[in-house]
């Protein structure tokens, strides 16, 4: 897969589903068993026969509303059941997918023998869907997107769906944006490594997560796809505490190989500044792609969080590397260039203002919070040092406390052992639990905030299992009552 499409959510097609009266319910039936088109549905329409069946099984009268548990069971027979049958039998997971199958057939629009739907299906799926439904006497045609309506949005499945939680808890990226997830995950693994950094603690993290992977001990449904980002999160400390020297704490069994967190923090901090910054920049980058794709260059240009805010941090970045360094020319250029970055930005603040001195005062009050954010975010970084010093610090007092004990006899050496696996363990859950809400709240209110403005809608195709009945009505498949 080019690496323009690994970056970008699945491509959508907007469909028009095209079948004879009389094949509307198999064409329906056969959507439902692929589960890859979202339909559009009939506003304010009545409740079908099978709804109004199912709202009297469900014992809250016709008026009632079938609730989220009947769409969670529902399955549909692949032959038009007995509604009333059902009804006697109780088969609440039956009369839930007739329901949602009327639902979505209220939505057709019928010229003649003629019965025609719409929706959205992604690109890659439309061949196959298409000869799905030929089979039924249909066919699927491609209609031009609705004007001012986007897409929904899908992220794309595979090595990056351990990673799509990390988005879509924070909201749904637009059509139009790029989909951030595998370079979110790897940015959150990295950070939390960095304030997580021990090889003897991230092993422990890469065992849970076979454990997880393997369902021992038994986990939640849909857990175990998140081994992965465990097992990377684990890595990532392992990575870092052999950069730190530290295994189960500062045992001397690992050489420093680039610095020891309690002898140089100052080095660690400046070292996450650094790192911070760039993420950052990169944040930009990709919130400008953004920009430019939702709206075009007029828009992307002179937004915050587009060119004009890239061109401002970059400046920014360049001006304070040159006083650093004691070098003049590059603090000088790097001024320049933020000043025209922060120029585009003003014009742009103002151009959304309605004008005049109150738009002035409106833009000042406003580029003044860009100015500040801009530095407080980049300095929000050092949590990374200041955490790592925490990790750092709780397994050293672990170990001291451990070889001190040690020291006085078998009662010691019982003590010690106590003493090490009990404060591992405690450390262990307690700085895992700081890191990763630490490195969320990095990458939502730092890294995020600049890459999505405008949010999307999420795909949902209506997907239903089948049913193959051996009796000629269809078997009672039970379901909660709710």
């Amino acid at each position: 897969m080019p690496w323009s499409e690994a970056v970008t959510p699945v491509r959508m097609r907007r469909v028009a589903v095209v079948v004879p009266h009389s094949a509307l319910r198999d064409a329906l039936v056969r959507i439902a068993e692929e589960g890859c088109v979202e339909l559009d549905l009939a506003e304010d329409a009545a409740p079908g026969a099978a709804a109004v069946r199912l709202r009297r099984l469900r014992g809250g009268g016709a008026a009632a509303a079938a609730g989220p548990e009947d769409a969670a069971c529902a399955v549909l027979a692949t032959a038009a059941p007995d509604l009333d049958a059902l009804e006697r039998r109780g088969s609440v997971a039956f009369l839930a997918g007739e329901a949602q199958l009327e639902e979505r057939a209220e939505g057709a629009v019928r010229q003649g023998e003629v019965a025609a739907l719409a929706g959205w299906c992604p690109a890659a799926e439309v061949p196959r869907l298409a000869g799905r439904l030929a089979a039924a006497g249909g066919a699927l045609l491609p209609l031009p997107a609705p004007r001012g309506t986007d897409p929904p949005t899908l992220l794309r499945r595979g090595r990056s769906a351990s990673f799509t939680p990390l988005v879509t808890t924070y909201g749904t990226p637009a059509y139009a944006d790029l989909d951030p997830s595998w370079p979110a995950g790897l940015a959150y693994m990295a950070m939390f490594g960095v304030m997580f950094g021990d090889v003897g603690h991230g092993a422990l993290l890469v065992l849970g997560a076979v454990a997880l992977r393997l369902g021992r001990p038994r986990r939640p449904a849909g857990l175990g796809r998140l081994s992965p980002f465990v097992a990377g999160s684990g890595v990532a400390s392992m990575v870092a505490g052999a950069a730190y020297g530290e295994f189960f704490g500062p045992t001397g069994v690992l050489p420093v190989l680039w610095l020891s967190p309690l002898e140089s923090p100052a080095r660690l901090l400046a070292a996450a500044v650094v790192a911070g910054a760039g993420l950052l920049a990169l944040a930009h980058a990709a919130g400008a792609v953004n920009r430019v794709r939702e709206g075009g260059w007029g828009a992307g240009l002179y937004a915050a969080s587009g060119c004009a805010g890239l061109l401002f941090y970059l400046g920014l970045a360049l001006a304070a590397a040159g006083l650093l360094l004691h070098r003049q020319a590059p603090a000088v250029a790097g001024a320049a260039v933020a000043v025209a970055g922060l120029t585009l930005v003003a014009s742009g603040l103002y151009r959304a203002t309605a004008g005049g001195g109150a738009g002035l005062a409106e833009t000042v009050v406003r580029l003044f919070d860009v100015v500040v954010r801009t530095g407080t975010n980049t300095l929000s970084f050092a949590r990374l040092a200041a955490f790592g010093l925490t990790h750092a610090a709780l397994a050293g007092l672990v170990w001291r406390g451990t070889t001190g004990l040690a020291g006085h006899g078998t009662a010691g050496i019982a003590g010690a052992a106590l003493l090490f696996i009990a404060g591992t363990s405690v450390s262990l859950g307690l700085e895992a639990l700081v890191a990763g809400v630490q490195a969320l709240r990095l990458e939502y209110y730092e890294l995020f905030s600049r890459l999505f403005e405008a949010e999307g809608r999420p795909f949902r195709p209506w997907r239903v299992p089948l049913a193959v009945p051996a009796d000629p009505a269809p078997k009672v498949i039970p379901c909660s009552p709710g």
